[in-house]
């Protein structure tokens, strides 16, 4: 699992808006809950993320910093960036990706998505759903699916909004070659802020 397995959060900028960007700052205690195991230490993960919509469609994208290296440095960056198109008034949007990052002496091998992305409002949750055909650039290449599902929202006369995402996909047991079949992963991360200001948020994912 590329992201985290449990964070606290802060947030510097709430997530109330639609066309927003936002800076996001998370302590993750993964070695006091899980130990060596799974981290050396716990460490901060800095996170820059960006959500917008246009004429055209939309775009969103966010890289996390993680600072889990030799003295608090950088010790991985992982990136994703998404764009949608809109198709005049059909409800369907087709959806691009690209997922991949970098670590200290190590590369997460890259995604490659493309599929249908489909908005809509359920509620006061702003919602979004995607299918697509997903190339991963494994040592042999990967041919799989994912299902996505998002969503945002700001309750009325409350602090409190709610976000987060589903993500559901195949890949290859054995990476190196291809061997055992596919496995199936589900990861989501549900997110609660509680907006102290319209610029500034303190949560939990």
């Amino acid at each position: 699992m590329l992201r985290k397995l449990f964070l606290f959060t802060l947030s510097l900028v709430a997530f109330a808006s639609l066309n927003a960007q936002n800076l996001q700052l998370h302590f993750d205690p993964r070695h006091a809950f899980y130990g060596d195991d799974v981290a050396a230490k716990n460490y901060l993960t800095a996170t820059f993320e960006m959500f917008k919509p246009d004429a055209w469609g939309s775009t969103f994208m966010f890289v996390d910093f993680d600072f889990n290296g030799d003295k608090r440095n950088i010790g991985l960056v992982y990136a994703e960036i998404a764009r949608a198109f809109k198709i005049k008034d059909f409800a369907l949007m087709p959806h691009l990706e690209y997922n991949g990052g970098l670590g200290t002496g190590f590369s997460i091998p890259s995604s490659y998505l493309a599929g249908a992305q489909y908005p809509f409002k359920l509620g006061n949750f702003f919602m979004g759903t995607y299918l697509a055909y997903k190339l991963n650039a494994f040592t042999e290449l990967s041919h799989d699916v994912q299902w996505t599902l998002t969503w945002n929202s700001a309750f009325p006369n409350s602090k409190v909004s709610l976000a987060g995402f589903l993500d559901l996909w195949t890949e290859n047991k054995n990476r190196a070659t291809g061997e055992g079949g596919k496995k199936l992963i589900l990861l989501s991360e549900p997110q609660v802020w509680y907006n102290f200001t319209p610029n500034f948020a303190i949560g939990s994912e």
